[in-house]
């Protein structure tokens, strides 16, 4: 039998992005904990040299993806990095249920705007969807214009999940996920 983590990791971008909307979303009550996060192959060199930096980043590797259910359609996550040996949280993000911008169909969405931070700045969205058991097919967005955000940037998620470790920040007052974050719930398909 394949591994399934070694499938997604041996893909390209484009083979990512077909498989992706092959796939279903998990709930919101499924996903709760911390899942191993990897960044898969990118689709540009500028993808490959922005995520480098950000996550892949030798001096404070990303680490994981953490999510904890609110209410059976939203919750709430961090990322973990390690920096100078110690576990950080960074990166705060709501999340929910929304259409894709892809193909509209339902994804796990991880919007960053919701709370302040270098994410929410550079307007992230992530959308993520069931590859096999413990193991997440993830392609983030980001960027000032709509087509900066059209580029998909594959990663995945692995569990089981370990424990949650608590929420970081305090929501945007007043924020409400639109056309910018969630282009799949306004674009008619």
């Amino acid at each position: 039998m394949t591994d399934p983590a070694a499938v997604l990791s041996s893909a390209t971008t484009s083979e990512l992005m077909d498989i992706f909307t092959t796939l279903e979303a998990p709930s919101v009550a499924a996903m709760e904990g911390e899942f191993r996060a990897t960044l898969l192959r990118q689709p540009s060199i500028t993808a490959v040299v922005g995520g480098y930096v950000a996550v892949h980043n030798p001096a404070i590797p990303w680490l994981s993806k953490a999510f904890r259910p609110i209410d059976a359609v939203s919750g709430r996550g961090y990322n973990t990095f390690t920096q100078f040996g110690s576990v950080v949280q960074r990166y705060p993000m709501l999340t929910q249920i929304a259409p894709s911008r892809y193909d509209g169909k339902p994804t796990f969405c991880l919007i960053y705007r919701a709370y302040h931070s270098l994410c929410a700045t550079i307007h992230m969205v992530d959308e993520v969807r069931q590859y096999a058991p413990d193991v997440y097919l993830g392609i983030g967005t980001c960027g000032f214009t709509t087509k900066a955000r059209e580029l998909p940037r594959p990663f995945m998620l692995e569990g089981p999940p370990g424990s949650y470790r608590g929420d970081i920040s305090k929501p945007r007052a007043g924020f409400s996920p639109g056309r910018r974050e969630l282009p799949g719930a306004f674009s008619a398909r």
